[in-house]
C-alpha cells in the first residue's frame, strides 16, 4: 500500500510576494556571477557574489518553510503534525 504524501501549499500572499522578490533578486546576483566569471573578475569578487546569492536562496526557502509551518499550526488541520514534521525535514536539508 502506497503512502499518500503530505503537502502543504503556502497561501500568504505577502510571504509569497516577498520570496518570489528574494528569489529573483538570486536570480539577477547569478547573472552577475556568470558575466564576472566571463569578465576574468578576481576570485574574492566573485565569492562575494556568490556568497549574497546562496544566502538570498536559502533566505527564500527559510521563509517559505517558516510561513508555510505558521499557516499549518494557524490552520490546525488534522494532517498539521505530518506537515509539520515534513517541513521540519524540508528545513534541516538546508542546514
Amino acid at each position: 500500500m502506497a503512502t499518500k504524501k503530505i503537502a502543504h501549499v503556502l497561501s500568504d500572499e505577502e510571504q509569497i510576494e516577498a520570496i518570489s522578490k528574494r528569489i529573483k533578486r538570486a536570480q539577477g546576483q547569478l547573472g552577475a556571477v556568470a558575466r564576472m566569471l566571463e569578465e576574468g573578475r578576481n576570485c574574492e569578487e566573485i565569492v562575494t557574489q556568490m556568497s549574497a546569492v546562496s544566502k538570498a536562496v536559502n533566505t527564500a526557502a527559510f521563509t517559505l518553510i517558516s510561513a508555510s509551518l505558521k499557516e499549518c499550526i494557524v490552520e490546525g488541520k488534522n494532517n498539521s503534525e505530518a506537515v509539520t514534521a515534513q517541513l521540519q525535514k524540508l528545513f534541516l536539508s538546508l542546514a
